[in-house]
């Protein structure tokens, strides 16, 4: 097993734990891939997969198709995707990703998150470089042999495939969605979820104390309401 296996073992760990915000989050995420390709699924690639994982998160057909509608009108405001970066305490580097409708608010409230927590905010590109972007999905894995599967999904950017109790899980690079999404689709293979991740290149292992220290601060960022994702380089 390598290390998306071992990133994704550590964040089940950690999903949402509040229903509402998950379901706040996929809101976002359909109204940027509705302004992005439109309302229709079957012409939009990106809104197949995000109602995929709403799906998953058990959000209702009526939720969804009430934020589509809502994404369809003229009046819905646009939200902007803004990577924000930074060091937690003890030089644990942080990224988060957001959807915002209001950067200056965003701005203002990630610098505050990390001056109460004796952190910094940095610059653009700053620690990105640190994570290796990825794409994932989660697939039906009945009557399917993984190392089969693997070996014909290399061709379409698969780095990485493994199952557990969730079913068939294929890692590849960011630049693979597409191709991957369209080929298991052509197969009839059923997607469950799918999605991005920023995996930490190296980990960094803090005693109980520090620990405290980090995750004081990635709280306070996961709870903000602008906040979709974030990740860091402190080792679970």
């Amino acid at each position: 097993m390598g290390r998306a296996f071992e990133f994704r073992k550590a964040r089940k760990m950690k999903r949402w734990a509040a229903m509402s915000k998950a379901f706040t989050r996929i809101g976002k995420d359909i109204v940027i891939a509705v302004k992005e390709g439109g309302p229709d699924p079957d012409s939009n690639a990106r809104l197949r997969a995000v109602i995929q994982n709403a799906k998953a998160a058990n959000m209702p057909k009526d939720n969804i198709e009430r934020a589509i509608k809502r994404a369809s009108d003229k009046n819905q405001g646009d939200f902007k995707e803004v990577l924000f970066e930074g060091y937690a305490p003890h030089g644990i580097a942080v990224l988060i990703e957001t959807a915002t409708d209001n950067n200056t608010r965003t701005v203002a409230n990630i610098r505050s998150y990390f001056n109460k927590c004796n952190g910094s905010l940095g610059t653009s590109g700053s620690v990105e470089f640190m994570f290796d972007h990825t794409c994932n999905f989660t697939v039906n894995g009945e009557g399917i042999d993984p190392e089969e599967l693997e070996l014909e999904m290399i061709d379409f950017g698969a780095e990485e495939v493994f199952s557990d109790e969730d079913g068939i899980h294929i890692y590849a690079s960011f630049e693979s969605f597409g191709a991957i999404q369209k080929e298991l689709e052509t197969r009839a293979i059923e997607i469950i979820s799918s999605g991005f991740e920023r995996i930490p290149q190296v980990t960094k292992e803090l005693n109980e104390e520090q620990v405290a220290d980090v995750e004081k601060l990635l709280e306070k960022i996961e709870e903000d309401d602008d906040v979709q994702n974030v990740y860091h380089t402190m080792k679970e």
